[in-house]
């Protein structure tokens, strides 16, 4: 309204009258800070947080240091597919990025925060916790529960620049393998039918499968062996 009539050089009512508003609707009151802010003080009410407190900070690209023993640095992403009746899947990947070992492959129909969490426990009860784990900016990623369990257990989160997939290619290279040599070759027609077809690939993966960036060695040499030497360039 203020434009119209600084634009125009009209009057408040001609303004009003050229654009259909009631005049009631541009008039105001005056009030007097202090007394606002006592009256939010007596209604109880409060400002929401827009953006949470993070516990844990992604880190910077210049502090990022390649992998130097097993459970250094892991790598996490989601794999999409479906069974043969069409429903859809969501794979949640692991993979350590030093000796290559995958600790995890978990199909679901959905996942969410508390769901990465749970999976991530489970796996790192059988090899441990890694110090940092390479995520992008996924929902399941940034969210609380994931935000949470690693402050409480000394994990960094680290997180891939948006449209940087490069930031994150060591899961990203793993990815291509399992669809592959596994997704691409199998029919699933169930959940845990393609648990267990899954399983056995990863384990295949990790014990037998000779892997050319470790001296064609199987991942799971370098994830006992802690005097092995590191992956070559």
């Amino acid at each position: 309204m203020a434009t119209v009539q600084v634009d125009w050089g009209v009057s408040e009512r001609r303004a009003c009258t050229a654009l259909l508003v009631n005049r009631s609707t541009c008039e105001g009151w005056d009030v007097n800070h202090k007394k606002v802010h006592r009256v939010y003080k007596e209604l109880g009410l409060q400002l929401r947080n827009r953006k949470p407190k993070r516990r844990v900070k992604a880190k910077l690209r210049e502090d990022r240091a390649e992998a130097t023993a097993s459970n250094d640095v892991w790598a996490m992403d989601f794999v999409h597919d479906q069974l043969a009746t069409g429903r859809r899947l969501r794979v949640l990947t692991v993979i350590d990025t030093w000796s290559r070992f995958s600790p995890v492959v978990d199909p679901r129909f959905s996942y969410r925060g508390e769901d990465v969490v749970r999976t991530l426990d489970e796996a790192c009860a059988r090899v441990g916790y890694p110090r940092t784990i390479r995520v992008d900016q996924g929902t399941e990623f940034v969210s609380r529960d994931l935000d949470l369990w690693a402050c409480q257990r000394g994990v960094t989160l680290d997180f891939s620049r948006p449209g940087k997939p490069t930031d994150n290619a060591f899961i990203k290279a793993f990815n291509g393998k399992f669809r592959q040599e596994c997704l691409d070759a199998h029919w699933f027609m169930s959940l845990a039918d393609a648990r267990e077809k899954m399983e056995s690939w990863r384990r295949f993966y990790n014990e037998d499968r000779p892997h050319s960036a470790i001296g064609y060695n199987a991942p799971i040499l370098l994830m006992n062996d802690a005097g092995a030497s590191g992956p070559l360039a």
